[in-house]
């Protein structure tokens, strides 16, 4: 049993699961987004809340932290509660509704992502206790990861060898793999590669690796789980891929 789970994380309350997963879900999913400041915050979000989360989640906060983590607060960010009046501050518009994600946890949501210049992104992810999250589908893809370790994420067109560049790629930049999920359309179609590392790719390794003409896009999910990780004014950047 580790520390985390006897006190929980370091958070604005009332809910670790409701409260302080909420956000970290929102941290990622603008992390995926590919915004290229920590200080930009996507233009518009949809965001459908499943089960638990849109039964008791309004009482907890889960919309204001969700936000929270767009505009890129962390869950121990005093700026949490009045998230709303922040976002109409940054230009942030959202909405939420209620929704049937099927088989997956009580706390989960759908997260759907414009950015400024009209690119989106959208992202089903799961708060399963104690703040912990797990990120099942990335654009209809499905993923596994919990934004704990510094996570890769690739949309591109399936081709022979594409997974084997890219892990050579990740050796050469002297970082190790610690999970490797990969899922696609059909054979030859779009596809998505999400891999968990020890630690991030270089900006050269993912410069490079977003030049190869099978890559759609790139991005490198920083780690979420500490307290001060991947929080807003500009402290952190979060966006360490391109997009090609």
């Amino acid at each position: 049993m580790s520390l985390l789970d006897m006190i929980g994380p370091v958070m604005i309350g009332p809910s670790s699961s409701h409260t302080a997963g909420a956000c970290r879900i929102g941290l990622v999913a603008r992390q995926l987004l590919g915004q290229s400041s920590a200080t930009q915050a996507p233009a518009s979000a949809r965001i459908g809340l499943h089960a638990s989360f849109a039964k008791t989640g309004r009482g907890h906060g889960t919309p204001q932290a969700m936000v929270a983590g767009l505009l890129g607060f962390g869950p121990d960010d005093a700026r949490l509660p009045n998230a709303f009046a922040e976002a109409q501050a940054a230009g942030l518009e959202y909405e939420f509704h209620d929704t049937d994600l099927g088989d997956v946890h009580p706390n989960s949501a759908e997260v759907v992502l414009t950015g400024a210049g009209g690119e989106t992104v959208s992202l089903i992810a799961s708060s399963t206790g104690g703040g912990v999250i797990e990120v099942v589908k990335v654009d209809g893809f499905r993923v596994s990861f919990s934004g704990a370790s510094a996570t890769l994420l690739i949309r591109y067109t399936d081709a022979l060898g594409v997974i084997a560049k890219v892990a050579s790629l990740v050796a050469a930049d002297h970082v190790n793999i610690a999970a490797l999920v990969c899922s696609r359309e059909k054979r030859g179609g779009a596809a998505m590669l999400c891999t968990e590392l020890d630690q991030p790719l270089s900006s050269a390794a993912l410069g490079f690796l977003s030049g190869w003409p099978e890559m759609d896009w790139v991005r490198m999910v920083h780690p979420i789980m500490d307290a001060g990780d991947t929080i807003g004014g500009g402290e952190v950047p979060i966006l360490a891929g391109t997009t090609a």
